[in-house]
């Protein structure tokens, strides 16, 4: 059997006769007696049992009325919600976020929510070069990571190119409100996230470019312990812009960076001649309707 005879099932039970449902049908009768034998024959049991033009539904034809129901709701259930992810209204989104987060993208999924409320949300959080990993083998559509690396597989959004600054407890008064890194890296520094990976190698970079040797006391890739040992004038530290903008309140003192050594680039992602989803997409073009430096590919 199939859905279109379960619908000729149904219609067939509600009218109580073959001539009405053939009407509801528009189509002629006959046919419609053939497919009713045709289920008898391939069930084998009799599905109604015939007197003169009217009819009385067995038990088998009873179940099979209740099961006809729930799959023909099921495929219309089936064909919206296919449609709608098709067309990015709901389905699930699925998006990797740097450790250190990214400026206002709090702000564009309210936006997202407002207009697909059944769209869901898969975020994972984790450090750029592992986000590239998760994006290549479609784990993630889209990811926000920190430049440079290697993005070749990938298409990139550009979003903003991102300030650092020299954080202390409040104990600490440097009375210029720009620091070089000549001046700091004699100071106890905590280095945000993992050696050889995303702020932590840009930082490293920036003080070998300079041929300094910075004081490193420690790393730490989570930012609430990180700010609470500076608050506790445990080290000081060096982080980027989106820290403290996410994380007000803390009793410490910053102070931007003015070296051109030091610098982050923070783009969106997705995998090169693959097609997104429509959610992804609608994503995406949501972004770069707010404004954001552009996209290579």
């Amino acid at each position: 059997m199939d859905i279109r005879q379960l619908r000729y099932f149904i219609a067939i039970v509600e009218e109580g006769k073959i001539s009405a449902a053939a009407e509801r049908l528009h189509m002629s009768q006959p046919p419609l007696s053939q497919q009713l034998k045709t289920m008898e024959v391939e069930l084998g049991t009799k599905l109604v049992e015939r007197s003169g033009k009217y009819f009385k539904v067995t038990n088998a034809g009873k179940i099979l009325y209740k099961y006809a129901l729930q799959m023909t709701q099921l495929m219309e259930e089936a064909k919206i919600e296919v449609k709608e992810v098709g067309a990015g209204v709901s389905g699930p989104l699925t998006i990797g976020v740097n450790t250190f987060s990214v400026d206002r993208l709090s702000e564009i999924l309210q936006e997202i929510q407002k207009q697909y409320p059944k769209v869901t949300y898969k975020i994972l959080q984790n450090e750029s070069f592992y986000l590239c990993q998760l994006v290549r083998n479609r784990t993630i559509e889209l990811a926000f990571i920190r430049l440079p690396l290697n993005v070749d597989d990938f298409s990139v959004h550009h979003l903003y190119t991102e300030p650092f600054y020299f954080v202390t407890s409040n104990k600490h008064q440097i009375l210029d409100e720009e620091v070089t890194l000549e001046k700091i890296y004699e100071y106890p520094l905590i280095l945000p996230s993992t050696e050889g990976l995303g702020v932590h190698y840009l930082i490293s970079e920036a003080f070998s470019r300079l041929s300094l040797q910075p004081h490193i006391i420690g790393e730490c890739s989570d930012i609430t312990l990180l700010l609470d040992l500076i608050s506790a004038d445990f080290g000081t530290s060096i982080v980027p812009e989106t820290v403290l903008k996410q994380h007000e309140g803390y009793p410490i003192n910053s102070y931007k960076i003015t070296s051109t050594k030091l610098s982050s680039p923070v783009g969106l992602i997705w995998l090169k001649n693959h097609s997104l989803s429509k959610a992804a997409q609608n994503f995406v073009d949501l972004f770069k309707e707010k404004g954001s430096a552009g996209t290579y590919a």
